[in-house]
């Protein structure tokens, strides 16, 4: 039986930390992902401190066939890294790879369903 490699992938985009115990939630985030999403290629990068970095890993999709990428921002609100930072990699993945289509999620905390589930761990910590 022959496998195909998936042509989509969804890439979990986070800061990075010095902390190699920092990635632990992402990493369970994006293994999840993978399990729900099995003809998707899911995969978790970062800004600075951590590899691999965005570009390194959307050069490995492009390399690997993937021609359709959803960059997710988990990060809680929008700040510089999200208004300066990943706009100009993003311009530089689309001049890199010009074959691939590039679409970029809004912040993961700015989705209200995401607002909801924290304010449902914050009060359910007063029941604790």
């Amino acid at each position: 039986m022959t496998l195909i490699a998936p042509n989509r992938a969804l890439v979990l985009f986070a800061h990075g930390a010095r902390a190699p115990g920092w990635a632990a939630p992402f990493e369970r985030l994006r293994d999840q992902a993978a399990m729900r999403l099995p003809g998707v290629a899911v995969s978790l990068a970062f800004l600075e401190l951590m590899e691999p970095r965005l570009p390194a890993e959307v050069a490995a999709l492009a390399a690997a066939g993937v021609t359709d990428v959803t960059i997710v921002p988990v990060f809680l609100g929008v700040g510089g890294h999200l208004l300066r930072d990943l706009p100009a990699l993003v311009t530089q993945l689309q001049l890199d790879h010009p074959a691939m289509h590039v679409t970029v999620a809004g912040a993961v905390g700015e989705d209200p369903g995401v607002i909801a589930a924290m304010l449902a761990y914050c009060i359910g910590t007063l029941e604790a």
